[in-house]
């Protein structure tokens, strides 16, 4: 038999610890050790004659009937059923280490070292055991909102015995009253139910939970709908997830996704992201702007699926997430106070710069921009013929039949337009590139983009390139492997994908290429993380601008008052921006994605 492919391999590893962790196999097998244990030697000895009599006398007469088995085979698939504990080790498995429980490639990073302090739960009882112990501190065993941050704490890592009891009042702990449980019943301090802000770092290291995964918890285990978890519904939750979820991918999405439904949608995240900006500190702001939650909230996800969904199905797997860095940036959200530095997904100054650019093309701030609304965007940087394909449905997902799209497509355009070296940025613009769909940008396609370019160059007092010469050039700079058919491989590789796009669309974009050098000029980068984007270094200096231009409008407010001060000196400049002044509407009835 060849061998199998490394991810047939895994995956027949992983359907046969689900198998073998079965209660229904445990039986069988601990039936059948039981019986060959407890078996008499004559018995034994007497099937060994038998043996040798049946080879003996295989020539001369034929063989008795079989003597029907005293057990049941084991079954060759899975049988259904939820398993509660691992299998028991055999006589010769004694005083060895038992093997991983799960193929060590099935993990998107490697797995923390065992130690005293974060040492993985033995069995899914310890498990449960420790979520039982967590719930038995709240009042009524019934957690709220806010307790879910020490229940996914202690149920994955938890552990230690403390004493204390929670801050809640009534029969159930309100919002904010297991911070008090975390400190007591995980890392066994603090007295009377009290916890402060430092006393988080303890608990994020004794326990392996995120603290943001409290939301997706409390909806999985339906707190939305009672507005409280009991025991009882949380320990059935959290025991199938940890007899069916291996790793944090699958486990996150067990817990957001719809049951019958594939991967995470976008409607999905809502509860996760609500409670991320409910909770977080560096979004306490919003709490007086309410009706920013829900475009915050597009927004992120947005970028969620504009990073993570690499299929551009419309839905996440956990093969997509594991590839990704989205939950090591949700385990962020816990150390860093200031969601400006998380840039990849939550960064409230990119969601500002975003909305701030919708807005200005919204000229009747229905949340719904038209081709020419598109096209004033950059002072009309694209041309008309790329904003009639984006409208012509090949990237938008929520265009309507008035030939409008949303705030969700514009997050997708955004982002494209101003960094053109992501996966997603390249596809992107090939889609609207290739005319005919058959994923070559063939020279009539080319020439349909150029035509236009080389008129608005014209416009602008500068002389283009013949179409030749233009062709000739891209080619040298994408190389393809078949010489002529320039391929979404090609461009990827070739690693120059933004300046061709520029050179057929972007006019102004291709100008400034035109007159510097193509690598961007060096930037410091904060500390030892990498350097930023193109998208982080354009989100930066619009929002530096747009803070500047709102401070100015502010002092010009506050001199043109009869009754202001016109004295400076006794009192402070005015305060940065915090929020967008900007009124924000429903969104009834554009799909967020």
């Amino acid at each position: 038999m060849p061998p199998l492919a490394p991810a047939l391999r895994r995956k027949v590893d992983e359907l046969f610890l689900r198998w073998l962790s079965d209660p229904d196999t445990q039986r069988a097998l601990h039936d059948g050790l039981r019986r060959i244990r407890d078996a008499a030697p004559h018995d034994v000895t007497a099937d060994a004659a038998r043996a040798a009599g049946h080879a003996g006398r295989r020539r001369d007469t034929p063989p008795a009937p079989a003597t029907p088995p005293a057990t049941p085979p084991i079954p060759a698939t899975p049988p259904p059923g939820d398993g509660t504990c691992a299998p028991p080790l055999g006589p010769a498995h004694r005083g060895k280490a038992p093997p991983p429980a799960v193929p060590a490639s099935l993990f998107p990073r490697p797995r923390p070292p065992p130690d005293a302090d974060s040492a993985p739960p033995a069995d899914v009882a310890a498990a449960v055991a420790r979520v039982e112990r967590a719930f038995a501190r709240c009042p009524g065993e019934r957690a709220g909102p806010g307790d879910m941050a020490a229940v996914a704490q202690v149920g994955v890592a938890g552990g230690g015995a403390g004493g204390g009891g929670g801050a809640g009042a009534g029969q159930r702990a309100g919002p904010g009253d297991m911070a008090a449980v975390a400190q007591v019943g995980v890392a066994g301090g603090g007295a009377g139910g009290g916890a402060g802000a430092g006393d988080m770092a303890a608990v994020a290291q004794a326990c392996g939970c995120p603290l943001y995964w409290k939301g997706p918890l409390f909806h999985a285990a339906g707190g939305e709908r009672a507005g409280s978890v009991s025991v009882h519904a949380f320990v059935a939750m959290w025991r199938k997830v940890l007899l069916t979820c291996h790793d944090d991918a699958s486990k996150f999405v067990q817990l957001l996704g719809t049951p019958g439904r594939g991967g995470l949608g976008p409607e999905d995240f809502v509860p996760f992201l609500r409670d991320v900006v409910d909770t977080h500190p560096g979004l306490s702001f919003l709490k007086e702007a309410s009706e920013f939650h829900s475009c915050y909230i597009t927004t992120v996800i947005q970028r969620i699926f504009y990073t993570v969904n690499r299929s551009w199905s419309g839905r996440i797997t956990c093969a997509e997430l594991r590839q990704s860095r989205f939950l090591q940036e949700v385990a962020r959200l816990e150390a860093e106070p200031d969601t400006d530095r998380l840039t990849a997904f939550f960064s409230y100054a990119h969601f500002y710069v975003i909305y701030c650019k919708f807005w200005e093309l919204d000229a009747n701030h229905d949340l719904r921009i038209d081709a020419r609304d598109l096209g004033r965007h950059g002072d009309h940087a694209i041309s008309s013929r790329m904003i009639d394909r984006i409208f012509s449905g090949a990237v938008t997902r929520a265009r309507r039949r008035d030939g409008t799209i949303g705030y969700a497509d514009f997050v997708w355009f955004l982002l494209s337009e101003e960094d053109k070296t992501t996966p997603t940025s390249i596809e992107y613009w090939f889609r609207c590139m290739d005319l005919d769909g058959d994923g070559v940008l063939s020279a009539s396609e080319l020439a349909h983009f150029y035509e236009e370019q080389a008129r608005r160059l014209e416009a602008r007092g500068v002389e283009p390139l013949p179409f030749r010469d233009c062709v000739c050039q891209v080619l040298d700079m994408v190389r393809p492997r078949t010489p002529g058919r320039i391929t979404l491989r090609d461009l990827k590789r070739c690693g120059l994908a933004g300046a061709v796009f520029d050179a057929f669309f972007s006019v102004h974009k291709f100008l400034e290429r035109e007159q510097r050098e193509w690598a961007w000029p060096p930037a410091e980068a904060p500390g030892d993380g990498p350097a930023p984007t193109p998208w982080d270094r354009y989100a930066a200096a619009e929002f530096e601008a747009l803070v500047a231009e709102e401070e100015e409008e502010a002092a010009a407010a506050a001199g043109a008052e009869p009754w202001g001060d016109d004295d400076d000196s006794d009192g402070p400049d005015p305060a940065p921006v915090e929020r967008p002044l900007f009124q924000l509407e429903d969104e009834d009835d554009d799909d967020p994605l």
